[in-house]
This record gives structure tokens, sequence and C-alpha cells, in this order.
């Protein structure tokens, strides 16, 4: 690419944001089809067949992510991670996720009582949301109420202490 009189790399500033944002780039050595389905058997114990109905290039490309994401290393500790799925697929109605997301919160130790005030919690960001929207209120008023809001329980936790 050319800015200016200048050839620029579009590639390496690239890179540079990806690793800013902790996504790996893309490289040419990626796995072939037979690896990836291999190394999803191994962590799995099958290919699912969710998974399997995918074109060969998309199962390639998406298999990585999810496989970091929801095993690997990451910000989020593992029971957070599936919690939050967890009240993301109530949210959305997905009994697919919903029931993949509690399994796996339990595995990483989620008791039942976290799972009880996880169903509490997230029917609040849809109904809330319902009830805003329908109002047509505006957002900059809320966003201003949001912003007074958080002054006045800043100001209550510097008191606390």
């Amino acid at each position: 690419m050319v800015l200016g009189n200048k050839h620029h790399d579009c590639r390496s500033d690239a890179d540079d944001m990806d690793n800013r944002h902790g996504v790996t780039p893309m490289t040419t050595d990626a796995p072939t089809y037979d690896e990836t389905v291999t190394d999803i058997e191994d962590t799995f114990g099958l290919v699912p067949g969710y998974l399997s109905a995918l074109p060969e290039e998309a199962l390639i490309n998406e298999w990585p992510t999810m496989k970091r994401f929801m095993f690997g290393q990451s910000e989020i500790e593992p029971k957070t991670r599936e919690l939050v799925g967890l009240a993301v697929a109530g949210a959305i109605g997905c009994e697919f996720c919903r029931h993949f997301h509690k399994g796996a919160a339990q595995l990483h130790g989620a008791t039942e009582e976290e799972l009880a005030e996880l169903s509490f919690l997230a029917s609040y960001t849809p109904r809330y949301s319902a009830m805003i929207q329908a109002q047509d209120y505006d957002i900059n008023q809320f966003k201003s109420e949001v912003e007074q809001i958080a002054g006045h329980l800043q100001e209550q936790a510097e008191a606390d202490d």
C-alpha cells in the first residue's frame, strides 16, 4: 500500500494491532482439515455434529479460536467464563449453549447457589433493556444519570474506607 510517497507495510500494522489485542495473527502454516479433526477429537473425545457440519475451511479457521477461548488461557478464569456464557445463553434463549455452559461451569466448580444467583442476574439486562427501550428513553439522559450514579457510588466506597 502506498501512503503519500512512502510504502507502507499493512501486515506489520495488522500484526501489531493483533498483538495489542491478544489476537494471534493468522499464519500461512494453518493445520490441515485432518489435523484439525484430530485436534478436536483429542480435545472433546469426538467431533460434535455441529462442528463436522461446517465447511472444511470454516472448521480449520474456527477451531483454534474456539479452543483457545473455551479451553485455553485467557484473562477470564474458566468458571467465570462459563458463567458468562450461561448468562448470555439464557438471555438469547439458546438451549444448546445453556446446556453446554451450565455443565462446563459446574465442571469448573460453580455451585448450585452461584447458578441460582446467575439465573436471577441474567434476567436484569434484557428486562431493563426492554423497559428502557419501550420508554424510548433518551440515551444522553441515561448516560448522564449513569455518570451521576457512578460518582455517588464511588463517594460511598471512599467513605467506607
